[in-house]
């Protein structure tokens, strides 16, 4: 199980293990005072002891790379701001599939539709669903009638 943490703050961790171990302190305490397992404490110390400070540095996240550059993603941000019916469907309306045809149309780039919604958490983007309304809906009427009517027609609380 991945340890809680960033990547720095779990270096940090790391190095400041070293320093107590080169203070004269013992794995076990080491271990102690860090809130960590003593084989923790004596692999970082081996790590250390082969390879220096190179050793117990963070590592880049591991994982396969994106296939859209931050440029790709800035000009994607752009055309998802400028609107699906832009973009040649036939409503206002983003959705997955429709983020994952925009992708193949701009880049030539395919994802898998339950991969875009990673895509745009990581452009800041959230879920959200259109609000429902009627087409017949009379906005002027229905502020006319919670003005006039709704406190007439109201239940007045008990005293």
């Amino acid at each position: 199980m991945r340890p809680h943490g960033s990547p720095k703050e779990l270096e940090h961790r790391r190095v400041r293990a070293i320093s107590l171990l080169h203070e004269g302190y013992q794995p076990v305490d080491v271990a102690t005072m860090l809130g960590v397992d003593r084989r923790s404490v004596r692999r970082w110390k081996a790590a250390h002891h082969k390879k220096g400070e190179q050793g117990i540095r963070a590592k880049q996240a591991s994982g396969r790379p994106s296939k859209l550059d931050p440029k790709d993603l800035r000009r994607l941000e752009k055309a998802l701001l400028r609107g699906s019916k832009k973009a040649g469907f036939p409503t206002d309306l983003w959705t997955c599939p429709r983020v994952a045809q925009l992708i193949h149309a701009l880049f030539g780039v395919r994802y898998h539709v339950d991969h875009i919604g990673r895509i745009l958490h990581a452009l800041g983007w959230t879920p959200q669903r259109p609000e429902r309304r009627a087409i017949e809906r009379d906005e002027a009427r229905i502020k006319q009638w919670i003005i006039a009517d709704w406190p007439r027609i109201k239940k007045k609380l008990p005293n």
